[in-house]
Order: C-alpha cells, then sequence, then structure tokens
C-alpha cells in the first residue's frame, strides 16, 4: 500500500485544522465544532465552522468508502449554507459526480514523509437548496422558544409542537439572524461535548 492510500480520518482532520482552519479559528466570532449533529442526529458533519453562516467540512479518508456519501449530502443540502468534502485522491472523481456543483472539493494527498497537502479543486459556494427549517434543528427547543418569546410571541404560541416552532421562528427571523442565534447559544452550551475544539 502506497502512502498516499493509508490516508486516515485523524491524519486529514488534525491537518485540516491546523492548516486550513488555523486562521478562521482565530477570529473571535467564529466557532469550530468536530462532529456536529444535524437534522436532530440523522448525521453528523465532521468539523463545522460557524461564523457569519454554517460551513460543513467532510472528510473521506483512504479508508474510507463513499457508500453514504448520498444520504449524507441529502442531509447536508439542507442544512449546511457551505459544504467542503476533503478527501483521499482515490475519492475524487467519484465525489465529483455525487456532490451538487455548490459544494466545495478539496484533494487531501499524504507525502513521503507523513505529512497532508491539500490541493482546492473547487471552491465551496452558498448552497441555493437550504431549507432554513432544518437548519434551525441545531437549535434545541427551549432556545428557539427563548427567541420567540424575545420577538413578542404569546406564551400559547410557545406551547406548540418543535416542528411548528421552528417554522414560526423561520418566519420571524431572517436566515442570518438564526444563524447568528445558532453560534451564540451553542458558545453559551456548558455541557458542548466538543467544547475544547471551540479553541
Amino acid at each position: 500500500m502506497s502512502t498516499r492510500d493509508a490516508t486516515k480520518d485523524t491524519d486529514i482532520r488534525i491537518a485540516l485544522h491546523a492548516k486550513r482552519l488555523r486562521r478562521v479559528k482565530a477570529q473571535a466570532d467564529t466557532l469550530v465544532i468536530d462532529e456536529l449533529g444535524l437534522a436532530h442526529a440523522k448525521t453528523r458533519v465532521d468539523v463545522a465552522v460557524i461564523n457569519g453562516c454554517i460551513h460543513g467540512y467532510e472528510i473521506k479518508s483512504a479508508k474510507d468508502n463513499l457508500s453514504r456519501l448520498a444520504t449524507q449530502i441529502d442531509i447536508y443540502r439542507q442544512t449546511l449554507q457551505k459544504l467542503t468534502i476533503v478527501a483521499a485522491p482515490k475519492h475524487i472523481v467519484g465525489i465529483m459526480g455525487l456532490a451538487p456543483e455548490w459544494c466545495g472539493v478539496i484533494a487531501a494527498d499524504q507525502g513521503p514523509r507523513g505529512g497532508i497537502k491539500f490541493q482546492v479543486l473547487r471552491n465551496a459556494a452558498a448552497n441555493p437548496e437550504i431549507d432554513p427549517v432544518m437548519m434551525a434543528h441545531l437549535l434545541w427547543r427551549n432556545e428557539v422558544i427563548e427567541l420567540l418569546d424575545q420577538a413578542g410571541y404569546p406564551a400559547k404560541e410557545l406551547r406548540r409542537p418543535r416542528k411548528q416552532l421552528y417554522e414560526t421562528l423561520c418566519e420571524a427571523m431572517t436566515l442570518r439572524e438564526i444563524t447568528a442565534s445558532i453560534r451564540a447559544f451553542m458558545i453559551q452550551r456548558r455541557t458542548w461535548r466538543d467544547r475544547r475544539a471551540h479553541a
């Protein structure tokens, strides 16, 4: 097996944080979270960058396969404002055939000394297919209620089923406002399991 066939998820993830995301992680208004659950934990995206938008990075190492990618993309297109797939060279052709045109693609190749080199093949663009209600599912029920209460909705409206609360929130707030609220609430969550990844 050649070195380029030996990449592991952890190799690419560490290099992604250290090389590609180092600058954005230094910004005060940016949150970087590993293994962010989407659509109430139907799937997870490997790394999420949350600032002015929610940008997910999905990693496909040489040890992975693409059997789940189509299903993952179906959820990502509903919940992420941007998406970049970071993959070993062996997967690039398959990814290009599966990923929508707005999805970014980065090749992650392992050099002879073990270091990961990134090559941007396509930059991520704004996702035109996003479902604001599905993206709002990143907020917990009590957080949605707090936002709707601040917006002046009566108490009886706040007792509605969760799905209706998300729909109401998307009527009351813009996508940018919802994104800012998601970032703010995630910072506040003392029990957030990936807290250390925020630094």
